[in-house]
This record gives structure tokens, sequence and C-alpha cells, in this order.
């Protein structure tokens, strides 16, 4: 069967077990709502336009031309209010927000171990989470509080600011890009990109960088527990509007990523060989490395550090669906969404919830361990 094909069956197989985990999972909570209802409550939130009215959007010296979209549901289930409003309002928000992030942590994962030719690759050894930990965590011992009102030409008086929890995700983001990309330019001679280097390189970046989240520790006084928790991976604070960005950010870089699976392939063979085969290397390093970098840094921007679902996942799908990146990318994917879902799942069942990163940790590792033991997880 063609790769591609075996893709498409693979990735409806695992896209059709992500709904199911979903669903099962909205339905675990302090309150129990029966799947079913579930179901209900999420197909009455689709909607679609039915109509568009024209408007004038005041507030400026020039009145702007605006467009209302109208839109409606075109299903009317009957669901109880209080479950539509708990699946709707408070559960749906962190699922989807697990699944994206499990999605792109995973994919980077894959990308990771394939780019470095090492089965122990995984998005942090770039240095990506701990940029991400140090952004965020001096955010939250010295927070910055940003709130000004700017006045635009032909729209008027607009309010600019950063709340606290968008500092600690922009900071976050922006920690994690400046690692990326200072361990590359770290790691860059005479525009070339020896993967050697570049491993060290974020080895070297991410010793630095802990001495820093350190150091922020011992300066957090009042403000340790939520480092802590951030530290540990949460997604307890999901919003609609943190799924909408991750939403937008991760899908793009993931199909850019796919669109280089074919390469990523040849790159296994060594970079010699793929000069023959007439893949231009350097750009194709950094075009990987790049889109790696920022999708897991949509990650864990909004949820903290979250280990094992980069490393552990691509091992079990490559050996389902076998090394070809064109099969292994999308399913491994599907799979760490499924994985950091049911992951938090199990984290807020309990009486007391736990940070997600320790669910996946205390659950990873034995199986890592298991599979290296045997099955023999040694070699990609």
């Amino acid at each position: 069967m063609h790769a591609w094909t075996r893709s498409m069956a693979w990735s409806a197989a695992l896209a059709a077990t992500l709904v199911a985990v979903m669903v099962v999972s909205a339905a675990i909570g302090p309150v129990t709502i029966p799947p079913t209802e579930v179901l209900k409550a999420v197909v009455n939130v689709l909607v679609v336009p039915v109509g568009v009215e024209f408007t004038s959007l005041g507030g400026g010296p020039l009145l702007l031309p605006g467009v209302d979209v109208a839109y409606r549901s075109p299903f009317a289930f009957p669901v109880d209010d209080v479950h539509r409003q708990i699946v709707v309002g408070v559960r749906l928000p962190r699922i989807l927000l697990a699944a994206l992030v499990g999605f792109a942590l995973a994919a980077a994962g894959t990308v990771m171990q394939g780019f470095f030719r090492n089965p122990m690759a995984d998005p942090s050894i770039i240095g990506v989470s701990s940029g991400a930990a140090a952004g965020a965590v001096a955010f939250i011992v010295f927070p910055v509080a940003v709130s000004a009102t700017v006045t635009l030409p032909l729209v008027g008086a607009v309010d600019v600011g950063v709340s606290d929890g968008t500092g600690v995700s922009l900071f976050a983001f922006v920690g994690a890009l400046a690692a990326a990309f200072g361990v590359y330019a770290i790691a860059t001679t005479r525009g070339r990109t020896p993967v050697a280097t570049l491993l060290l390189a974020g080895v070297a970046v991410q010793t630095f960088l802990g001495a820093v989240i350190s150091y922020l520790q011992l300066r957090a006084g009042e403000s340790l527990r939520r480092v802590v928790a951030w530290l540990m991976g949460h997604l307890s604070g999901a919003a609609w509007s943190d799924v909408a960005v991750t939403a937008v950010v991760v899908p793009p870089l993931f199909v850019l990523l796919l669109a280089y699976a074919r390469d990523l392939n040849v790159l296994l063979l060594g970079e010699e060989e793929a000069r023959g085969l007439g893949v231009a290397v350097e750009r194709t390093k950094r075009i990987l490395l790049c889109a790696s970098a920022l999708i897991t840094a949509a990650g864990v921007a909004f949820a903290g550090v979250i280990g094992f679902v980069g490393l552990i996942v691509p091992h079990m799908l490559r050996l389902v669906v076998g090394p070809d990146h064109r099969v292994l990318l999308p399913t491994a994917a599907l799979a760490g969404g499924s994985f950091l879902v049911a992951a938090d799942t199990v984290a807020r069942a309990g009486s007391t919830e736990l940070p997600v990163g320790i669910v996946t940790a205390a659950v990873g590792a034995p199986f890592f361990v298991y599979l290296l033991v045997n099955r023999e997880v040694h070699e990609l």
C-alpha cells in the first residue's frame, strides 16, 4: 500500500480515537455527564452563517464601515442547561487545548528524533521548553503591568495591555523562540549547521537556562507555588482564547512539517546521501528546526512544561506504523493529542487535581522503560 494511503487510513482511525477520547473526557468530572449528552451539547454549539448586516463603527473621526455576520445553529437537541454550561464553558476548552498541545508536542518530537537521528531527542533538546520556562517564570516572579490607551488616526482610542495570564503565555512564547534561535545561531558557522554542534549547543543552553530558572525560584517568594505549578505543566486555566490562538498557529506549522516528511526520511540516510538525492539539506534543516520550535512554543506557552509526550508517543507509533515519516508524523501527532487528553482527564479526575506533567511522567516513564526492555526501542 502506498505511504500516503497508509497515512490517511491510520490517520482516520486515530482521529476517530481522538474524538472518542475527547467525548469520554468531557463526560468525566465532579459532575458525570452521559456521553450522548456531551455530543448533543457540542453539536448544538456548531453554527453556520445565515446573514450579513453592514454597520458603521464609531469612536474615531472617520466612521469606518463594519460587517456583522449572523450565525445560527442548525441543531437544537434538548440538553440540560447545567450540563451544557459545564461541557461548553468549562471542559471543552481544556480538552481542546490538551488535544492541540499533545498534537504539537508529539509532532515536534517526531521531527526532532528524525532530524537529530537520535531516539532520545524531544522538543526540549534545542532549548525550547527551557526558554519557555525561563520566560514564564521571569514574568511570574517579576510581573510587568502594561496598560495604555492608544489613539489611532482613523479608529480613535484603543485600549492595549497585557493581563497576568496573557503575560505569562507571551513571555513563555518569546522565551521559547529566543532559546531556539539562540541555539541555532550558536551552532551555525558559515551558513552551515552541523547536527552534532546543534545538539551540544542545545544542551549548553538548557543547562544555562536551568540555572536561571533555579535563581528565579529562589527569588520567587510568595509566587513559588505558582512557579512550580507552571513548571509541572497545567491545563486548568484553559480558555477559549487560548484554544483559538493555539488552533491558528499549530495546524499550518504541522502542514509545513508534513510537507517535508519525505526529505526527513532522506536525511535519516545522512546529509551527504541526502545532497546526492537532491535534498537542499541546509534549507530543509532550517525550515524543520524553525517550524518545530514554533509549534512547540505554541504548545508550552499555554500549558507549561509537559514532558514525555514528545519522547514516547513517536516511539510508540514507530513500533506500530514504521519509520516512514509520511505515515509516522500525522499518526504520532494524533496519538499525542489523545494521550494528553487522557492524561489530563486522569489528572483532574481525583479529589485533588494534579499537574498534568506529573501524570505524563508517571505513566510515560515506566511505559518507555517497558518498551526499551521488551521491544528494543533504541534506534530509529
